[in-house]
């Protein structure tokens, strides 16, 4: 059966099917050793060999990771610095990546594997796949300020807004919770930051239905299939 090409790159654990298309278009894909530059090629994984900057790719078994992030680990699979990167803390044998990013100092709720097609419905902006994260405020969070966040500010010259903000504990107005359907960089930090507030810490607690409760910090566990499944039945359009 011929798939779409990036899609099988996706496949194969390499990175997200959108990516992906910008290793085709900048010619770096070989099928049968031919050069292939047109998305909409098809390949017939058990019969083409496909390469990418002369590697050859193949379509391997799926692998899920849930990570309890902690802070002094990058969410990348190599720094020139040799800093500490999520991937060190997981044992496998497969060539995972992480879903998204967590900034350095950030903890929480990560997802990694070698599935980009997974990898790209958690992460595309259409699906509103929601985040929730606990805030920790330089000051107390005025309530003009919280409706302000709720209706929608500008950000990166367009409206962009959280859809539940929540304080944690009765009277202390620096302790929150903000759920958001946005993955763009930074974007709770960011957000706080346009209305003059500092994030001193933020968690994430949750990815669409993946939670760190009873998860300790820095540890992992392996998702099942079923899990993985109920993703695109709940949020699959």
């Amino acid at each position: 059966m011929k798939v779409r090409l990036n899609k099988f790159i996706a496949e194969c654990g390499i990175t997200s099917r959108r990516k992906a298309e910008n290793f085709i278009l900048e010619g770096r894909v070989a099928v049968n050793g031919v050069t292939i530059t047109q998305l909409s090629y098809l390949v017939d994984p058990d019969k083409d060999i496909v390469t990418l900057d002369g590697e050859k790719l193949k379509a391997e078994k799926k692998v899920y990771f849930l990570l309890n992030k902690p802070k002094g680990y990058i969410t990348t699979t190599s720094d020139e610095k040799n800093r500490k990167k999520v991937t060190d803390l997981i044992k496998t044998n497969y060539k995972i990546f992480p879903v998204g990013r967590l900034d350095y100092d950030t903890t929480g709720v990560l997802i990694l594997t070698n599935d980009g097609e997974f990898a790209n419905f958690l992460t595309h902006p259409s699906n509103q796949i929601p985040r929730e994260y606990n805030v920790l405020l330089n000051r107390d969070l005025e309530m003009k300020d919280k409706e302000k966040l709720l209706k929608g500010i500008t950000l990166d010259k367009r409206k962009s807004k959280f859809e539940e903000i929540n304080f944690i504990k009765k009277g202390n107005f620096k302790r929150i919770s903000v759920v958001t359907v946005e993955g763009r960089n930074r974007f709770v930090k960011r957000m706080f930051e346009v209305l003059g507030y500092r994030v001193e810490s933020l968690e994430r607690i949750r990815f669409g239905p993946f939670t760190i409760k009873n998860l300790p910090e820095g540890y992992y566990r392996k998702l099942s299939y079923t899990e993985i499944q109920e993703v695109y039945k709940t949020y699959g359009k």
